[in-house]
């Protein structure tokens, strides 16, 4: 009996676990299915937009505030984010404490809660009197830059807190015990073991959670408003162009946001360590 008889053929034994994808063909057609409803989103988008008002809305100093405080913004959500997921994840990862349970399941409340109706819990608790003394004494959110951040770090936090805490369970534990037992202080293992293994993981988790906040719409028009050269985000402008009917400006401007999306999801993909399922 030949090899292919024996175990397949050679490519098949090159992917374990892998089947021949023939044997499963509607599946496959319904993965492809996925690829061309996204991909045909995409090419509706680009139907209208016309070369002429591309350089329009490109050269537009109204546009480049848009892009300016979108990145300064998202990147300013994603560090904060960042910096509450790490011990918030290495806690859900490591240790089973009162009420860890209730955690985990608010970490999923974005995500089944309406952007829109986030936001508007996050004014209403601005509207209270702490809320109101937050603002006057410390930090104005209401209208400003800094409510565009707030939206957008309430928005992807719990998100990339569940990202670390995946990143974290990827650290075997035997090797933290092993840097104790050697006479490592638990923080110095924390920095010089668990973080350099978790990196990866927890450099994916900062791109996600860059590229949520820069499309986040719902939560910031709520708190910061729709205000032109001030709260003015890419996607309210992409917001405020339909309003007025701009198909060709709103276009443009979503195809700014589909690359930044798409170049994101390249860098995770690369920082997961490239692998293709071709």
């Amino acid at each position: 009996m030949n090899d292919a008889g024996i175990g397949g053929s050679a490519a098949d034994r090159e992917r374990p676990g892998r089947l021949g994808w023939r044997s499963f063909a509607p599946t496959v057609v319904a993965a492809w299915a996925v690829l061309v409803v996204y991909a045909g989103l995409i090419a509706a988008a680009l139907t209208f937009v016309e070369p002429g008002g591309l350089l329009s809305v490109l050269s537009s100093s109204r546009t480049w505030y848009s892009v300016r405080l979108s990145l300064g913004a998202a990147t300013a959500a994603s560090v904060l984010g960042l910096l509450c997921a790490l011990p918030a994840g290495y806690a859900l990862s490591r240790y089973r404490f009162r009420g860890r349970g209730w955690v985990e399941t608010v970490l999923e409340l974005p995500m089944v809660v309406s952007p829109a109706a986030l936001g508007a819990m996050l004014l209403m608790a601005l509207s209270h009197p702490a809320g109101q003394w937050l603002q006057e004494h410390a930090v104005r959110f209401v209208f400003t830059v800094a409510g565009v951040v707030l939206a957008q770090f309430v928005t992807v936090l719990g998100m990339m807190v569940r990202l670390a805490q995946t990143a974290f369970d990827g650290v075997p534990v035997e090797l933290e015990t092993v840097a104790r037992t050697l006479g490592a202080s638990p923080a110095r293992v924390f920095r010089t073991v668990t973080l350099p293994l978790a990196r990866r993981g927890l450099a994916a988790a900062l791109v996600l959670g860059w590229a949520k906040a820069l499309g986040e719409f719902g939560a910031t028009i709520m708190i910061a408003g729709t205000m032109a050269m001030r709260t003015e985000t890419l996607p309210i402008a992409v917001y405020l162009r339909l309003s007025a009917a701009d198909l060709p400006g709103a276009a443009a401007l979503i195809v700014l946001l589909v690359i930044a999306g798409l170049g994101a999801l390249i860098c995770v993909r690369w920082l997961s360590g490239g692998r293709s399922h071709a």
